[in-house]
């Protein structure tokens, strides 16, 4: 299979145009390729006159695939315009179709090309995780690449998914969540023990064999196998009430309780799909919406909406199966996905996601009961999403263009950037920079800027300047460039990808403005609307006053819509540069003074920390101490002991 990761080129057409002529374009271009290109499957690129891939796809036979761009007739307008910025391809061969899919879908999401469907799915699904590599195992929620010595269950759609989970499991099983170097510190129970949620084997209030076997129960029903578990229980509470165990058969009872949340209707758990992910799709408009339901051992693990951007003429197979390749790129599919419409290549699919898995994965349309009840069910959310979503755009839209109307704009602005500073007198400042538009919030786009200046308490100025720079220098410097190659447009989007702004506004007066505005034009940069917005008296929200150029201070009605809006864009500024400034703060404060120590990195730093429990344990610890540390080796325990007691390292290096 070709490695998705790093793989090698195939280029079909590198064209060099002879001297004195232009470089082929459009179906020229693309003849040009056919020439070398095979007949073997593989995905292909089209790249236009500055390099920029247009669009990737994959084909059987990649000859026979890319000739149907040459007739021109029969294609999509969309696609003419596609071929005709066409200038050059490029092809990565592989063994077969199903490996074609595959990294095709790696490319889309890597690449983003303008003219295929994109599926912006940005965040890790969180994963309820059992370790393995201890003697009273710990259950906790995972992020990120699986590491070894665990088991894994999920994907869960949100935190609040896994979360619930994982209380659950703490009432059935009473395992414990507890990290492995709390758990080695502890002296008597905590607090999860008092309210039935832990066993307490910290303390050794549970065996290591009874608690092995809590180990294996939890297993069994994340695996599915809820109605075992239950009967299991229910015998072993009738077995402890006969043996006039009462305490332990309460004990027991408390935990079937817990079951009692698992009774729900089959739509909302449905027992009889097992582990499946149930995808249905939703058109309105030329817009669509992709509602994904997590089902995994019989329970519903959470769901979340998706809304790809494509054309508007695309139909709901094509969007779905652009969607389904896009989103298993990078996890693992389950044994079977449930869809409410037919792919274009469905046996094509099951042999591409089989391969991804290294099993049988099944596509299926459902067609009748308890399946087509939850696919019925999913494809309600993805309507009510996207219509919930549309209403919220189109309110959009009138709030930008009451926007345009306040500001002097001729259109709505695409992009408004919003500033602001964080600081303590002047420690651990940070500038932020978030962005609005047609969409909402771009956080995609939010920036953080870590002031490297030397400030005077209290010199907002100052830092307003450096981010200023910061941020309109490079993309100056960057448009300057694509000028000079003749690629650039003063008026174009900056080449590094960060979009030239229609407003920036910034938090503060009269004052702020003026610096802001000498800033910019210092720098060159005139063709944005600068807007001041200055709290009210007694900092009263909806009595603003807006500062702009040639133009006396103004207020807006205090109900305004605009006015609100602006309100949100500002405090939503404010929020991102007091979280910035507090995680930087946060991580100022967690340095220890191990940190300090020559030849102490993060893994030795938490070998240390993780046996002494502290950094004034490894003060206080000696020299044969520090020694039995895994990992630190007697010179190490020699610069660390020395480190903390210099009389001992004067007297060693005289010696």
């Amino acid at each position: 299979m070709a490695d998705v990761n790093d793989p090698t080129f195939a280029p079909a057409a590198d064209i060099a145009a002879p001297p004195g002529s232009a470089r082929p374009m459009g179906v020229e271009a693309i003849r040009a390729a056919l020439r070398t290109m095979p007949l073997s499957p593989g995905v292909y690129r089209m790249l236009d006159d500055k390099g920029e891939v247009l669009y990737v796809g994959k084909a059987s036979s990649l000859r026979k695939r890319v000739t149907s761009y040459t007739h021109v007739a029969r294609l999509p307008e969309r696609l003419r315009r596609m071929v005709s910025r066409t200038a050059a391809m490029e092809i990565v061969t592989t063994h077969t179709e199903a490996e074609a899919l595959l990294l095709e879908a790696n490319y889309i999401k890597r690449m983003r090309p303008y003219y295929n469907i994109l599926l912006r799915d940005d965040k890790s699904y969180p994963w309820v995780m059992i370790t393995d590599g201890h003697a009273y195992p710990q259950i906790a929620k995972h992020r990120g690449k699986p590491v070894k010595g665990a088991s894994y269950w999920g994907p869960f759609a949100s935190a609040w998914s896994v979360n619930q989970t994982l209380n659950l499991m703490q009432r059935l099983f009473l395992l414990r969540s507890c990290s492995d170097t709390v758990f080695a510190s502890r002296t008597r129970p905590c607090l999860l023990f008092q309210i039935k949620r832990c066993s307490a084997p910290c303390v050794d209030r549970i065996s290591r064999d009874d608690y092995a076997h809590l180990i294996e129960q939890a297993k069994a029903f994340l695996s599915g196998k809820t109605t075992t578990i239950h009967a299991q229980l229910a015998q072993d509470m009738e077995a402890a009430a006969e043996a006039l165990e009462f305490e332990r058969a309460a004990a027991i009872r408390d935990r079937l309780r817990a079951f009692a949340g698992l009774q729900d209707s089959s739509v909302i758990n449905p027992a009889s799909i097992g582990d499946a992910d149930v995808i249905a799709i939703w058109q309105i408009g030329g817009h669509s919406c992709l509602q994904v339901f997590f089902i995994r051992g019989g329970r519903n693990n959470g769901n979340r909406a998706f809304f790809p951007t494509h054309a508007a003429d695309e139909s709901a197979s094509d969007v779905l199966a652009a969607f389904l390749a896009q989103f298993y790129d990078d996890k693992p599919p389950p044994p079977r996905v449930l869809l409410n419409c037919d792919l274009p290549e469905t046996a094509l699919f099951e042999e591409a996601l089989s391969l991804k898995r290294g099993k049988r994965v099944e596509v299926q349309v459902p067609q009748r009961g308890e399946r087509r009840a939850v696919m019925d069910h999913a494809a309600t959310n993805a309507r009510e999403a996207l219509e919930r979503r549309l209403a919220e755009s189109e309110g959009q839209a009138r709030l930008l263009e009451g926007v345009a109307d306040l500001f002097g704009l001729e259109t709505p602005p695409r992009r408004i950037e919003v500033y602001d500073n964080s600081h303590i007198m002047g420690a651990h400042a940070y500038g932020v920079m978030i962005v609005g538009g047609p969409e909402g919030f771009v956080k995609r786009a939010y920036r953080k800027y870590a002031i490297r200046g030397v400030l005077t308490p209290g010199d907002d100025f100052a830092m307003m300047r450096e981010v200023m720079e910061r941020r309109f220098g490079r993309a100056l410097r960057a448009r300057a460039e694509a000028g000079a190659t003749g690629s650039g447009d003063d008026n174009a989007a900056t080449p590094d990808g960060e979009d030239w702004p229609d407003i920036v506004l910034i938090d503060g007066g009269a004052g702020q403005y003026s610096a802001v505005r000498g800033i910019l034009d210092d720098l060159g940069v005139t063709d944005v609307t600068l807007v001041a917005i200055a709290k009210g008296p007694d900092r009263d929200a909806g009595r603003e006053w807006f500062h702009m150029a040639d133009r006396p201070p103004f207020q807006l009605p205090p109900r305004d819509p605009v006015l609100y809006y602006l309100q949100r864009l500002r405090d939503e500024a404010h929020r991102f540069a007091i979280t910035t400034h507090r995680a930087g703060r946060s991580k100022t404060l967690v340095m220890s003074e191990l940190d300090d120590i020559p030849g102490i990195g993060a893994a030795r730093k938490r070998a240390l920390l993780n046996h002494f429990g502290s950094a004034r344990g490894v003060r206080q610890a000696g020299l044969n101490d520090l020694e039995a540390v895994s990992g630190i080796s007697r010179e190490t325990a020699r610069s660390i002991y020395g480190h903390f007691h210099p009389d001992w390292a004067a007297s060693v290096a005289e010696t």
